[in-house]
């Protein structure tokens, strides 16, 4: 480390001298410029050395075993379903998990690349210890995405080897041991790894790109007219040497068309008429921000009968950063930058601002109270073996209508997460996310490494679920409900303290999370008449809200409800995961599509 202050000194005279002699060596400027850069990346890698080790002085380097309570599996894939549970899992050529499948069930493969017969996988996940309870699909690589379709069951679509063509579904059951994978032979029209998918307002999901993959589809298949990959010049257009436009950000907009943001670039995108409908700037900076550099993104709360809408992009790293990390040893800093962009506006263009700290492989999860909790690593890169300086769960708070972040802590102890594969939001009883386990290998390894496979899970509790704020605090006491579009509906809860001001209804959709994109999450704030009180019942409220007048804005599907007193949310409800209801779109045009096939 004595070395750092005297190189960074000896760039400094050299920057002297070369500023002196610049009118005589116009080259110099640029080979100045170099210099710098070389002295930065120099610095950062003495910086990350020392941190090195300063946690194997501390004792930080653990090689322990996996830890009691840990949910058996590394949660690369996680979903919540609309039965109050979360799905979580894993690829299946790594080598075995550690739990077992019931009944002593294995799964047989002759084409697996590691395991021909695997007794072991991934269960979903629930609020107390999990048991082993559902057989794994044929190879759910990284890559092979989920839609909750509006049919009440999970569709996963794609990965590696095997099972690249191929589509899955999971119907989830009252008695998780019945549960199981259906699988889709070759319902894919092509090879889809790393791709996106993302859920229309007919019902269907559209699945966007992957490795080496420039084009789009549609699943399930409604006719003969679909069954092929549709070219999409942009994201060959967004593909450089290190890809970097893989899972890109895809969004439903509030006029039925896609945005897509591939790599540092978007357009808007009529998958109908298969036209880019207009081409946004590119994000300042020039940096990639998609996997494997690996930013995050969220399409902000969209409010009642919203004119506009608002993406957010976050952190990523530094052009360059597989080579560096991969070849030479060098772990960039990740990029601290934020950008959000109107993507309604006539003329839209980039806001950037700066997080309270870096992030790469992080997550964005939008809560209920339409703040955005952007968490976990500080540095690296999104592959196996590329990163440091990993941070489990640290969050940064974003208000939207503030146009600021603010850092929270997300209760979490460094270390526990790895650098390459994200802590991803889902949920927990009385809390409005999960952080759960990670792996920087490529296999499961506990011994003899800086940072082990993480298996546990960890709840996130948000400022307004302390206990300080219970008065404030709404509990809804409606049946469950079953709603169409633009329809009002009646929601009764029981509040201590009433805000003055009213209170706000919010529906948040399920969203799918991996690899720092949390596909088809959606927040909205309804159309919310004044609550009135119920005579005779003391605390006990009434308040209509009125649905989102289209499929473009909510498409077919289950959503979580909120009742929100004064920035506080509704609380959970029993042992149940989120706040209490799940509502289901009675979407008349996904029922015509139903028909004509």
């Amino acid at each position: 480390m004595s070395t750092t202050p005297f190189v960074v000194a000896e760039a400094t005279e050299l920057e002297k001298f070369a500023f002196s002699r610049s009118a005589e060596i116009p080259e110099l400027r640029e080979q100045l410029a170099t210099l710098v850069r070389v002295v930065e990346r120099q610095s950062n890698v003495a910086l990350l050395q020392a941190e090195a080790l300063r946690r194997q002085d501390e004792g930080i380097k653990r090689t322990v075993a996996p830890p009691a309570g840990s949910i058996g599996v590394s949660a690369m894939h996680m979903q919540l379903l609309h039965n109050d549970r979360v799905i979580i899992f894993d690829r299946t050529d790594v080598g075995p998990s550690k739990l077992a499948l019931a009944g002593g069930a294995c799964r047989h493969d002759p084409n697996e690349l590691d395991m021909k017969v695997d007794c072991t996988r991934t269960p979903p996940s629930t609020t107390s210890p999990p048991t082993p309870s559902v057989r794994s699909p044929s190879s759910p690589t990284p890559g092979a995405r989920p839609a909750p379709l509006p049919r009440r069951h999970l569709v996963q679509t794609g990965g590696f080897n095997d099972g690249d063509h191929n589509a899955r579904t999971f119907r989830p059951c009252a008695n998780a041991a019945a549960c199981d994978w259906t699988e889709h032979p070759n319902a894919l029209a092509v090879r889809r790894w790393y791709a996106t998918n993302q859920i229309l307002p007919d019902g269907r999901a559209i699945i966007i790109g992957g490795t080496g993959q420039f084009n789009y589809e549609f699943y399930p298949k409604t006719n003969a007219a679909n069954t092929d990959a549709i070219p999409l010049p942009f994201l060959a257009q967004t593909h450089d040497p290190e890809e970097n436009n893989l899972y890109p950000f895809v969004y439903l907009n509030i006029d039925g068309n896609l945005f897509i943001f591939a790599n540092n670039r978007a357009i808007l995108f009529d998958y109908v008429r298969n036209a880019v409908v207009r081409t946004y700037p590119e994000m300042p900076g020039g940096n990639p921000r998609n996997y494997p550099s690996t930013g995050s993104s969220v399409l902000l709360p969209l409010k009642p009968a919203p004119t506009e809408a608002e993406v957010l992009v976050c952190g990523g790293a530094p052009t360059g950063s597989w080579v560096q990390a991969s070849q030479h040893g060098n772990f960039l800093p990740a990029l601290a930058t934020c950008g959000r962009i109107k993507i309604t506006d006539a003329a839209p263009a980039w806001a950037m601002e700066t997080m309270p700290m870096p992030r790469v492989m992080g997550d964005m999860v939008l809560l209920p109270s339409g703040e955005v909790c952007a968490h976990n690593k500080w540095g690296g890169y999104g592959g196996s073996g590329v990163g440091d300086w990993p941070q489990s769960c640290a969050g940064a708070s974003f208000i939207p209508s503030r146009r600021s972040a603010r850092q929270t802590i997300c209760g979490a102890s460094p270390g526990n997460s790895s650098p390459a594969v994200p802590l991803d939001g889902g949920a927990a009883p009385r809390r409005s996310g999960a952080c759960r386990g990670s792996n920087p290998h490529e296999r499961y390894v506990f011994t003899n490494v800086e940072y082990p496979t993480e298996l546990s899970l960890e709840a996130f509790s948000p400022e307004y679920l302390d206990p300080a704020f219970a008065a404030l605090r709404p509990q809804i006491i409606s049946p469950l409900l079953l709603i169409n579009h633009g329809r009002p509906f009646l929601l009764r809860f029981r509040v201590g303290q009433p805000s003055a001001n009213g209170v706000s209804v919010t529906m948040a959709s399920p969203a799918f999370a991996t690899h720092s994109f949390s596909m088809n999450q959606r927040l909205l704030i309804l159309e919310t008449m004044k609550p009135r009180a119920v005579g005779g019942m003391a605390g006990v409220y009434e308040v209509v809200a009125t649905a989102p007048a289209t499929a473009m804005l909510a498409p077919p599907g289950y959503y979580m409800v909120f009742v929100v007193n004064n920035g506080i949310p509704s609380e959970g409800y029993g042992r149940r995961f989120f706040e209490k209801y799940i509502l289901l779109f009675n979407d008349i045009i996904y029922n015509k599509h139903k028909k004509m096939n």
